[in-house]
């Protein structure tokens, strides 16, 4: 009964020894290997975001000393709204009940939605370590270097909708005068705000994109300086559309982020055209005719010289590894 246990134990070390990086610093991989990874990393991924979600629910309803508590933050727009534009409870400032488990459902949604967001270094980095293994050094700096500018802007137009959140709601709730009372429903109230936070968030990335296209060659400075003004229009356009309900609050604060955000990243495209341009001049590039090859290194590489990876026998095998 020893033997076993022994020979599992080491079948995992090994197994753990394969997908280290000292053993294996390529990240070669068989399929069923790649497989077996994938659901090893989505199912720690899931387990951040359970854990995450636990943690929301219970700060739902929790003050964490001076920091309010989730049901606060959510509910303090509406109560924003003058007392004589909405619905109070004896209580107070309450949001409105409808239907059996809507409390317990909005609880749980917001709950989920701030936990994915609190541990969101926890699953991007499952992600993280499951495609690493498969690109070159520059490649991983470029990607991390993606991944963390993507989190900083998608936090800062979450932030930027909740701040313009509450002007937003109390225009919108302002019309008809005093024909009307707001009384607003939990879950129709938590999906209005959810709906600004992501789009927001999501809108923020658009600078990313252009900054990432100039660097790979799609997009070059002189073509973003052409279509300045069409692409700002359509900036101001996509606002007008993006925003729920279309509130002019929510459409010029969202228009106005993106356009300084794109005009950043115009400069940041100049900048890099600019010194791409000055290396092709210093290695002469420039000077060459247009059907005179580049001066680089063409000589393929064999077959001896590919890296290849142990098999269990103590050979070497190349064939069975899909990456």
């Amino acid at each position: 009964m020893a033997e076993p246990a022994s020979g599992n134990g080491d079948s995992r070390s090994s197994k753990r020894r394969k997908r280290s990086r000292r053993t294996n610093p390529d990240g070669t991989m068989t399929l069923i290997e790649h497989i077996y990874e994938f659901r090893r990393r989505l199912g720690f991924a899931l387990l951040a975001v359970v854990i995450g979600g636990i943690f929301g629910f219970i700060w739902f309803g929790t003050k964490l000393g001076p920091i309010p508590s989730l049901g606060d933050l959510v509910k303090d727009p509406y109560c924003a709204i003058p007392p004589n534009r909405r619905l109070d409870s004896a209580d107070g400032c309450r949001l409105l009940q409808t239907v059996p488990f809507e409390a317990f459902m909005t609880q749980l949604k917001v709950g989920l939605a701030a936990g994915a967001v609190l541990l969101s270094p926890a699953w991007l980095y499952q992600l993280w370590a499951f495609i690493a293994p498969g690109l070159y050094s520059k490649e991983r700096k470029y990607a991390l270097t993606f991944v963390g500018f993507a989190s900083v802007l998608f936090a800062t137009g979450a932030v930027l909708a909740y701040i313009l959140f509450p002007h937003a709601l109390q225009l919108l709730m302002g019309f008809g005068q005093d024909a009307f009372v707001t009384a607003l429903t939990a879950d129709k109230y938590i999906s209005f705000l959810l709906s600004l936070l992501i789009i927001f968030g999501i809108s923020f990335e658009l600078p990313l994109l252009v900054v990432m296209l100039n660097r790979v060659g799609v997009v070059k400075y002189v073509q973003l300086k052409k279509w300045r003004r069409g692409i700002v229009f359509a900036l101001f356009v996509f606002a007008a559309f993006a925003t729920p309900g279309s509130d002019p609050f929510s459409m010029l604060g969202l228009a106005g982020a993106l356009t300084v955000l794109f005009e950043i990243a115009v400069q940041m495209a100049r900048f890099h055209d600019r010194k791409l341009e000055k290396t092709r001049g210093d290695e002469g590039w420039d000077k060459l005719a247009d059907d005179e090859a580049a001066p680089f290194d063409y000589t393929p590489s064999t077959v001896d010289d590919e890296p290849s990876t142990p098999t269990a026998s103590g050979g070497r095998s190349s064939t069975d590894d899909v990456t």
